[in-house]
Protein backbone atom coordinates (compact mmCIF):
# COMPACT_ATOMS: atom_id res chain seq x y z
CA UNK A 1 0.00 0.00 0.00
CA UNK A 2 1.29 3.43 -0.84
CA UNK A 3 0.63 6.54 1.23
CA UNK A 4 -1.74 7.67 -1.52
CA UNK A 5 -3.83 4.49 -1.02
CA UNK A 6 -3.99 4.70 2.78
CA UNK A 7 -7.27 5.51 4.51
CA UNK A 8 -6.81 7.46 7.72
CA UNK A 9 -8.48 5.81 10.72
CA UNK A 10 -9.87 8.92 12.37
CA UNK A 11 -11.39 10.97 9.57
CA UNK A 12 -15.08 11.19 8.88
CA UNK A 13 -14.47 10.48 5.21
CA UNK A 14 -15.75 7.25 3.76
CA UNK A 15 -13.71 4.84 1.69
CA UNK A 16 -15.90 4.05 -1.34
CA UNK A 17 -15.64 0.53 -2.77
CA UNK A 18 -18.58 0.45 -5.16
CA UNK A 19 -20.04 -2.48 -3.17
CA UNK A 20 -22.21 -0.43 -0.80
CA UNK A 21 -20.87 -1.94 2.45
CA UNK A 22 -22.58 -1.01 5.68
CA UNK A 23 -22.88 -2.48 9.15
CA UNK A 24 -26.28 -3.79 10.22
CA UNK A 25 -25.33 -5.11 13.66
CA UNK A 26 -22.59 -6.48 15.88
CA UNK A 27 -23.09 -9.81 17.64
CA UNK A 28 -21.66 -10.55 21.05
CA UNK A 29 -21.93 -13.88 22.86
CA UNK A 30 -23.59 -14.28 26.24
CA UNK A 31 -23.87 -17.30 28.54
CA UNK A 32 -27.13 -19.29 28.66
CA UNK A 33 -29.73 -17.85 31.03
CA UNK A 34 -28.29 -14.31 31.25
CA UNK A 35 -30.84 -12.52 29.07
CA UNK A 36 -32.46 -10.70 32.02
CA UNK A 37 -29.08 -9.58 33.37
CA UNK A 38 -28.09 -8.37 29.90
CA UNK A 39 -31.44 -6.61 29.52
CA UNK A 40 -30.77 -4.69 32.75
CA UNK A 41 -27.35 -3.64 31.42
CA UNK A 42 -28.09 -2.85 27.77
CA UNK A 43 -31.64 -1.54 28.16
CA UNK A 44 -31.73 -0.34 31.76
CA UNK A 45 -28.22 1.11 32.09
CA UNK A 46 -27.18 2.00 28.52
CA UNK A 47 -30.69 3.09 27.51
CA UNK A 48 -30.96 0.97 24.35
CA UNK A 49 -34.31 -0.46 23.23
CA UNK A 50 -35.07 -4.15 22.99
CA UNK A 51 -35.85 -5.40 19.48
CA UNK A 52 -38.40 -8.19 19.11
CA UNK A 53 -36.60 -11.15 17.55
CA UNK A 54 -38.27 -13.14 14.75
CA UNK A 55 -40.00 -16.22 16.24
CA UNK A 56 -37.61 -18.73 14.67
CA UNK A 57 -34.65 -16.87 16.17
CA UNK A 58 -36.32 -16.09 19.50
CA UNK A 59 -36.42 -19.83 20.25
CA UNK A 60 -32.61 -19.77 20.43
CA UNK A 61 -32.61 -17.29 23.32
CA UNK A 62 -30.51 -14.17 23.41
CA UNK A 63 -31.44 -10.53 23.15
CA UNK A 64 -31.34 -7.87 20.44
CA UNK A 65 -31.02 -4.18 21.32
CA UNK A 66 -30.99 -0.99 19.27
CA UNK A 67 -30.44 2.72 19.84
CA UNK A 68 -30.05 5.42 17.21
CA UNK A 69 -27.93 3.77 14.46
CA UNK A 70 -26.46 1.07 16.74
CA UNK A 71 -27.78 -2.50 16.85
CA UNK A 72 -26.26 -5.26 18.98
CA UNK A 73 -27.35 -8.91 18.91
CA UNK A 74 -26.54 -10.88 22.05
CA UNK A 75 -26.46 -14.56 21.16
CA UNK A 76 -26.40 -17.45 23.59
CA UNK A 77 -23.25 -19.55 23.44
CA UNK A 78 -23.04 -22.72 25.55
CA UNK A 79 -19.24 -22.61 25.77
CA UNK A 80 -19.24 -18.87 26.50
CA UNK A 81 -16.01 -16.93 26.98
CA UNK A 82 -16.23 -13.14 27.14
CA UNK A 83 -14.59 -11.13 24.37
CA UNK A 84 -11.62 -9.55 26.15
CA UNK A 85 -9.81 -8.07 23.13
CA UNK A 86 -12.38 -8.05 20.31
CA UNK A 87 -15.00 -5.35 20.87
CA UNK A 88 -17.43 -3.00 19.17
CA UNK A 89 -16.38 0.64 19.01
CA UNK A 90 -19.54 2.53 19.93
CA UNK A 91 -19.80 6.24 19.12
CA UNK A 92 -21.53 8.22 21.89
CA UNK A 93 -22.44 11.92 21.84
CA UNK A 94 -22.47 12.36 25.65
CA UNK A 95 -19.39 10.30 26.55
CA UNK A 96 -18.79 11.86 29.95
CA UNK A 97 -22.42 11.36 30.98
CA UNK A 98 -22.22 7.69 30.01
CA UNK A 99 -18.95 7.22 31.91
CA UNK A 100 -20.53 8.77 35.00
CA UNK A 101 -23.66 6.61 34.67
CA UNK A 102 -21.60 3.43 34.33
CA UNK A 103 -19.28 4.38 37.18
CA UNK A 104 -22.23 5.19 39.45
CA UNK A 105 -23.60 1.71 38.72
CA UNK A 106 -20.31 0.13 39.76
CA UNK A 107 -19.13 -0.61 36.22
CA UNK A 108 -15.41 0.02 35.69
CA UNK A 109 -14.49 2.73 33.18
CA UNK A 110 -10.95 2.67 31.77
CA UNK A 111 -10.06 5.87 29.88
CA UNK A 112 -7.58 5.54 27.00
CA UNK A 113 -6.07 8.39 24.98
CA UNK A 114 -4.40 6.14 22.39
CA UNK A 115 -6.68 6.89 19.42
CA UNK A 116 -5.87 10.32 17.90
CA UNK A 117 -8.95 12.39 17.15
CA UNK A 118 -11.17 10.61 19.70
CA UNK A 119 -11.84 10.58 23.43
CA UNK A 120 -12.65 7.05 24.53
CA UNK A 121 -12.94 4.57 27.34
CA UNK A 122 -13.27 0.84 27.68
CA UNK A 123 -15.74 -0.94 29.88
CA UNK A 124 -17.21 -4.43 30.12
CA UNK A 125 -20.82 -5.48 29.94
CA UNK A 126 -22.45 -7.53 32.69
CA UNK A 127 -20.99 -10.82 31.37
CA UNK A 128 -17.48 -9.52 30.73
CA UNK A 129 -17.54 -8.57 27.03
CA UNK A 130 -15.26 -5.62 26.26
CA UNK A 131 -16.96 -2.47 24.94
CA UNK A 132 -15.29 0.69 23.62
CA UNK A 133 -17.23 3.96 23.89
CA UNK A 134 -15.86 6.92 21.94
CA UNK A 135 -16.59 10.41 20.70
CA UNK A 136 -14.71 12.61 18.22
CA UNK A 137 -12.59 15.31 19.83
CA UNK A 138 -13.97 18.80 19.38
Amino acid sequence: MTDDDAVLPHTGAGAPTGSGYGLHHVQLAIPPGTEDECRRFYVGLLGLHEVRKPPALAARGGLWVRGDTLEIHLGVEDDFRPARKAHPGIVVRALDDLAERLGSAGVAVDWDDGFPGFRRFYSCDCVGNRLEFMTPEA
